[in-house]
């Protein structure tokens, strides 16, 4: 449903508003048909139900639904996320609950809603919910999807076994499709790929890209915070404190999670011209003279060259010189990657990049 009215998008890269201009936003609405009063966070207690209402719109009747929240999934700096179960159909969805500044919309959901691609997690709806100190949040209601790609590598390492490489490229050619689609259709950075943001089906092996809390539309020549992304995702140009980059820093990170999977760990000395490439103002910066550590040293012996030809194509200094993930995602990739048989026991649909 649709959420209230609020002022224009929060820019998060912006300096903030001084206090006269953010006294004069118009303020979101205290009513909406939607929310709900709660205690503090007891409303991601096991049991705890939450109803909110949709519909409404182009002569759709008004109905009311019921969410029971089941376990918490996932917490961090943004909010919490739990699993929930509707009470009116049985299905099982991720809710993720933010704190809502009641001068702005929220950037995540605004990108959410222009987004639907098989490799990409879906927005159901969204509502709205307050607490006993009238602090307002955005929950939005997702599909749920089950594992992570950090828990599913962590299952390996803790066996001592490596990811099969099958599943390497299987999990990777997904990623590459939704961070293709993001790039070229709407037009969206993620600015925080990594494992934990990558979902996986068990069964299916299907894999969605997740979290777009970070995320934004990148205009050239308007700048942008450089602290952002994982650390160990972290494109060195954002390192070096760049303001003006582009969605290669996905790319970037996709060439970290790619040799974390190979390595089954997590995971360099630039040249003056990929240092100027990376941030012109740091050209007269001394590095300390370390010799280059070859690829085929990362990687063991029997490691595929093709592999190790991607991650070192991924992982360049130079943001122009990253190929892009429109050329790993091309739709008859998928078919040198995966045997036949293994696409149709997972059932996974390999359609157009941008359906």
């Amino acid at each position: 449903m649709e959420a209230p009215p609020v002022p224009e998008l929060m820019d998060l890269d912006a300096p903030p508003p001084a206090a006269a201009d953010a006294a004069a936003a118009a303020p979101v609405p205290p009513a909406v048909s939607d929310k709900k009063k709660e205690g503090e966070g007891g409303d991601t207690v096991t049991g705890h139900i939450i109803s909110t209402t949709i519909g409404g719109k182009n002569g759709e009747p008004k109905r009311t639904i019921s969410y029971m929240a089941e376990r918490v999934v996932g917490t961090g700096s943004f909010g919490i996320v739990f699993q929930a179960k509707c009470l009116e159909t049985g299905e099982t969805f991720a809710i993720k609950k933010v704190l809502q500044d009641r001068r702005y919309k929220n950037r995540e959901l605004q990108l959410m809603r222009a987004m639907e691609h098989p490799n990409v997690i879906c927005l159901k709806h969204c509502f709205f919910s307050t607490t006993s100190r009238d602090e307002l949040f955005l929950n939005l209601v997702m599909e749920f999807v089950p594992e992570t790609l950090y828990r599913v590598l962590k299952h390996y390492s803790n066996a001592n076994q490596r990811m099969p490489l099958i599943y390497v490229k299987l999990y990777m050619y997904q990623l590459f499709r939704g961070l293709a689609y993001i790039h070229n259709v709407p037009g969206v950075c993620h600015r925080d790929v990594k494992p934990q943001n990558v979902l996986v089906d068990p069964l299916t092996h299907q894999v969605k890209l997740c979290d777009f809390g970070s995320a934004k539309v990148l205009v050239p020549g308007e700048p942008n915070i450089s602290y952002i992304c994982s650390r160990y995702y972290r494109a060195p140009e954002l390192i070096f404190g760049a303001t003006e980059y582009t969605t290669s820093i996905d790319i970037w990170s996709a060439g970290c999670v790619l040799a974390e999977l190979l390595l089954g760990q997590v995971l360099g000395t630039p040249t003056r011209e990929e240092i100027r490439c990376m941030n012109p103002n740091y050209t007269e910066f001394r590095f300390p003279q370390i010799k280059a550590h070859p690829w085929h040293k990362i990687f063991h012996k029997r490691m595929p060259p093709e592999a190790i030809d991607l991650a070192s194509r991924l992982l360049q200094y130079s943001p122009s010189l990253r190929c892009s993930a429109l050329a790993n995602a091309s739709p008859d990739l998928i078919n040198r990657l995966v045997p036949e048989h293994i696409r149709r026991q997972n059932g996974v649909n390999f359609g157009h990049i941008g359906s």
